[in-house]
């Protein structure tokens, strides 16, 4: 996944009006019975073979790409082919598609549809956390703007910045740039198109960061090493390299309030729709040794 395609490229969105950040407020309504409907359909779309596939890496970085542009989390993305046909977006064309059929099927938004699949196919994957997603949202009347995703090799303090200026902090961003841990990259370098950022791509394990660090990753984006470089984010994710508890208790929070960027909104619960993780609901031997080797690779990394 390329740096714009990712996760982290995402959040790195410069743009040029804030974004308002809504404080979480008592949901006022129960979560309709449609999304545990819409639930059983994202898991067969997400996993394959108890592990998570290419349509839940494009869902997770699709809240990225549709919540850091100008408008926040309004399912442009998905709605717009202007928006969803530019190189950044491309390659989640398939799985975008998809869900806005998905959206129209069950008569629901597609703004909401794509937060609750992003925080679906976290889960979807093997050890992913449960993020706390609510519906509500009204949909986008238009594309948002052009050109608001940086480079692949931002520097770190830029990167810093521009995810303070929604409100993240430093520990934030180290969570957030682990999503990578599921991620593969089409953009940067066309000829290896489709390489993973660690070796368990269908797996949320903590491998991402101990790879990174001891430079054994099959691909590694410069802004990833640039973050790792940096003082701030660098403790972090050194941290999540030895401790998987201490990664998804920074992430699923970060991953929330990402979730909500964009206008205020009557928020419903939904979370409890949301699957059993996948490691409970089939906890298999590949899943264990991943978790072995990521914790052996983060102490060699931290020594």
């Amino acid at each position: 996944m390329h740096f714009f395609n990712s996760f982290l490229a995402i959040g790195l969105v410069a743009s040029t009006q804030a974004i308002s950040f809504p404080s979480i407020l008592t949901p006022r309504a129960s979560c309709p019975a449609v999304w545990t409907q819409i639930s059983a359909d994202l898991t067969k779309l997400f996993v394959t073979g108890l592990t998570c596939n290419d349509n839940a890496r494009a869902a997770i970085r699709g809240v990225f790409h549709d919540c850091f542009p100008q408008g926040g989390c309004d399912g442009s993305l998905a709605l717009f082919p202007e928006e969803l046909s530019r190189s950044e977006n491309s390659p989640m064309t398939a799985t975008m598609n998809a869900l806005k059929a998905l959206a129209v099927k069950h008569n629901v938004g597609v703004a909401d549809m794509l937060m609750f699949a992003g925080s679906h196919a976290v889960i979807s994957c093997p050890g992913g956390p449960k993020t706390t997603t609510y519906i509500g949202r009204t949909d986008a009347t238009g594309p948002a703007p052009t050109g608001q995703l940086p480079a692949h090799d931002v520097p770190a303090a830029a990167a810093k910045a521009r995810f303070a200026a929604k409100g993240f902090s430093s520990q934030d961003l180290a969570a957030l740039i682990g999503s990578h841990s599921t991620s593969k990259q089409f953009l940067v370098d066309p000829k290896r198109a489709g390489a993973s950022q660690d070796s368990t791509p269908g797996i949320w394990d903590i491998l991402y960061y101990g790879q990174l660090i001891l430079k054994l990753a099959p691909f590694s984006f410069i802004a990833d090493k640039n973050l790792l470089a940096d003082a701030d984010t660098g403790k972090y994710m050194k941290t999540f390299s030895v401790s998987k508890r201490s990664w998804d208790d920074a992430f699923a929070p970060a991953m929330a309030k990402m979730e909500l960027l964009g206008p205020e909104f009557t928020k419903v619960d939904c979370t409890g729709a949301l699957p059993r993780s996948l490691r409970k609901r089939g906890n298999t031997q590949s899943y264990a040794r991943s978790i072995i080797n990521s914790l052996s690779l983060g102490k060699l990394a931290a020594e």
